[in-house]
């Protein structure tokens, strides 16, 4: 005769309804702290690449500048290449739109006032089709500053202070020790620096440091350019 199989009792079964919630719970929260984990890492990443494609894209524009004249609305010509410390134009090889591979594009770098006392830089691009296509940004024998356009991309963010200085050349090594504030000289200088630091350091991402990009090209820009054999 077989023995008949004992059932459960209702301790028993408290007792494993218990533990299975304990160890779902258990699982649960493991799944929950490696989501956020993840998260983490991935935000950080995320930074520290745009940290990285911020300093590619500004030593990229800057390094393919393309010394040229244009004209303003009075009707009087001008170096594109003009800056401040709040602002910079430039014809440029190098465009966000197309990268290296496209028609040359007028840039106009913008410091701007954001929300909480930040700043931001933020950059303009347009076609360069000829001396003419910079009259709409030209007024006064001068550059206008930068607006922000929906089209307009946001370099940084959430700055401290963002200032772009200019190396004054030396005409024996090219390069000097001088920097200034403002730009206004006809042809191009040593080298561009930006200098900024974000609101809030994070010592657990990469931080935003300033950008010197030196400009090799030294073609004196009122001499006309002629391919010959």
């Amino acid at each position: 005769m077989k023995p008949r199989a004992r059932g459960f009792t209702l301790i028993e079964l408290m007792i494993s309804v218990t533990l299975v919630a304990a160890i779902s719970t258990g699982m649960l929260m493991a799944i929950r702290t490696s989501l956020i984990t993840l998260q983490k890492t991935d935000d950080r990443l995320q930074s520290n690449r745009r940290v990285m494609s911020v300093e590619q894209i500004l030593g990229r524009e800057l390094s393919g500048v393309i010394p040229v004249m244009g004209m303003c609305a009075t009707g009087g010509s001008i170096a594109v290449f003009n800056g401040n410390q709040q602002t910079l134009h430039l014809v440029s090889t190098y465009s966000m739109a197309e990268g290296a591979r496209g028609y040359p594009r007028l840039l106009e770098l913008q410091v701007l006032p954001a929300e909480g006392g930040t700043v931001r830089l933020i950059v303009n691009e347009s076609l360069y089709t000829g001396p003419f296509s910079t009259t709409p940004f030209c007024a006064g024998g001068g550059f206008l500053p930068g607006q922000a356009t929906p089209q307009s991309f946001v370099l940084a963010d959430r700055l401290a202070y963002c200032r772009i200085s200019y190396q004054q050349g030396n005409p024996e090594n090219r390069f000097g020790e001088s920097w200034l504030p403002v730009w206004t000289q006809t042809n191009l200088p040593a080298a561009v620096r930006i200098d900024m630091e974000p609101l809030v350091p994070d010592a657990a991402r990469l931080p935003l440091v300033p950008v010197t990009v030196p400009i090799h090209i030294n073609r004196d820009v009122n001499v006309p350019y002629v391919d010959s054999p």
